[in-house]
């Protein structure tokens, strides 16, 4: 993505190409033995093949926000994209979503093969943790394992892993979930990883307990308004819009907000939503502008 001028489009264009940089360096080169050339290249195309880097922006705007030093914020945006590409590889696979297609393109396990695409995901998911363990993400042994620990948490079993399995089972139930099961099912799924993002540049810049509390507050609503504009998206959206096919989650019989809601109870609430962001970060002004816009563009986003 290019960079682009100020406001949140000008950020988020400087976030994305600090971070890719930054996943150039840390990524395995394609120029290995038979096998794992093979590999490295389909994490590489895994990571490095668009993408709005939403998650990457958090990290690196909140540790602006409180005044981190250093390269640790893009080592910490590196890493949450590389969690984020393993989950979108092994989501896009027959035995789970089974998507030939992501951001346009195909996905890993079509341009290569089932076990390319297993094992580009596993090799994503522990460069992450390999990321945020290097002394060069901070020079605090705390602050790394701090790190290791909240990204662990928000993407196994008490987060994105078992926000999927409950999504898994959901599809097979005769008993629809209610709002509260939705909310918590897509909390896990997707907003806890956004959650992680915005906390861990806080956390890098050592900012004070009750500032992380409005940060992870911020991304709680964040989170969720991000998730409803996706169900939005694959009811009203295109697939040449999405860079995805749309409507499988009424064929797949997913559960959603927009299920519970209807499309415009949806609507409501994601506005609702982007305002209880913008609440939770009024005490820094200014400051958190390009944060409070980046509510706006998640529920207004075609893609």
């Amino acid at each position: 993505m290019a960079e682009e001028g100020p406001g949140f489009a000008g950020a988020l264009g400087r976030a994305a190409a600090r971070t890719e940089s930054m996943l150039d360096a840390c990524l395995p080169k394609a120029d290995g033995p038979a096998g794992q050339a093979d590999l490295a290249a389909a994490m590489r195309y895994a990571v490095l093949n668009g993408g709005k880097r939403l998650r990457a922006f958090l990290a690196i705007e909140t540790a602006s926000l409180f005044g981190a030093k250093g390269s640790g914020a893009e080592r910490v945006a590196a890493a949450v994209e590389c969690l984020h590409a393993y989950s979108l590889v092994h989501d896009d696979m027959p035995c789970m979503d089974d998507d030939d297609l992501r951001r346009g393109k195909p996905t890993v396990h079509k341009k290569w093969d089932e076990a390319t695409a297993v094992l580009a995901g596993d090799g994503l998911q522990t460069l992450a943790f390999e990321i945020l363990a290097d002394p060069a993400t901070h020079a605090s042994a705390a602050v790394r394992a701090a790190l290791v620990l909240h990204l662990a948490q928000v993407s196994g079993y008490t987060g994105m892993v078992g926000g999927q399995a409950i999504d898994l089972a959901a599809e097979s139930s005769s008993r629809p979930l209610s709002g509260d099961e939705v909310k918590r099912l897509q909390a896990l799924k997707t907003g806890a990883l956004i959650e992680f993002s915005a906390v861990s540049g806080a956390v890098l810049a050592d900012a004070a307990d009750e500032d992380i509390a409005r940060i992870r507050a911020y991304a709680g609503a964040l989170g969720e308004a991000f998730q409803i504009a996706d169900d939005l998206l694959d009811v009203t959206g295109t697939e040449a819009e999405v860079g995805k096919r749309v409507g499988k989650d009424a064929g797949a019989g997913k559960a959603t907000f927009v299920d519970i809601l209807g499309v415009e109870g949806a609507r409501d609430r994601a506005e609702m939503l982007v305002a209880e962001a913008a609440e939770n970060l009024s005490p820094y002004g200014p400051a958190a502008r390009c944060l409070i816009e980046a509510a706006r563009f998640v529920v207004d986003r075609r893609s």
